[in-house]
């Protein structure tokens, strides 16, 4: 069964709203492919994220000591969700900086499931989440938000360095918008280099 998994709608706060669903940790090792393929869902762009083990957290931060993950595969969206795509699925556009090209902002994490839950009916599949107790159905075919693992392991691309593309933070205007080179306000989506495992934005756009 595929997992699909929508990239978080606000990334300012994506670690929030992944870890607003848990996952029971039952999932096996899996080889990690070297480049995973992009696939298309419907409408959707997504990419096949192969999973595997990896060293999830960051030695510097105190409540997020290093230790070893296992993630199983998954579909994520290949760029944020856009202004238009919300709209289209939940016929308003609560974002404060309106551009049909821009991710959608100022959700919370209940709009962000109720998001998936529509996008999943939209396409035919099971929605994931209840959304009387909030609490999410793994097993459903629909979308759902990524775990704070999932989400690491994306980013990460496979990649054992500081960020994905190297330890020298200076490149990171090549790949993420933020407070120095956005202008103050969030940017089209997919306008930066994607990460090894062709997400966009990854890094940052709000």
């Amino acid at each position: 069964m595929r997992t699909l998994v929508t990239t978080a709608l606000i990334l300012s706060t994506i670690l929030a709203l992944a870890g607003g669903c848990k996952k029971n940790p039952q999932e096996t090792p899996h080889r990690v492919s070297e480049s995973p393929q992009t696939q298309t869902c419907l409408s959707a762009e997504m990419v096949s994220i192969p999973g595997g083990q990896f060293t999830m957290g960051d030695k510097d931060e105190p409540d997020a000591t290093p230790h070893e993950v296992i993630v199983s595969p998954f579909l994520m969206d290949k760029c944020l969700v856009t202004q238009e795509q919300y709209e289209k699925l939940m016929g308003d556009n609560p974002s404060r900086w309106k551009s049909p090209k821009n991710p959608v902002e100022q959700v919370r994490w209940s709009d962000c499931v109720k998001f998936c839950n529509a996008r999943s009916q939209a396409e035919g599949l099971k929605p994931c989440y209840n959304l009387q107790t909030w609490e999410c159905d793994f097993t459903a075919d629909g979308y759902r938000l990524p775990t704070e693992a999932e989400w690491e392991c994306a980013c990460r691309a496979g990649t054992k360095t500081a960020y994905f593309f190297g330890d020298n933070p200076s490149q990171l205007g090549d790949y993420a918008w933020f407070e120095k080179n956005s202008g103050g306000h969030p940017q089209p989506v997919g306008q930066k280099k994607p990460n090894p495992w062709g997400l966009f934005d990854i890094c940052g756009n709000l």
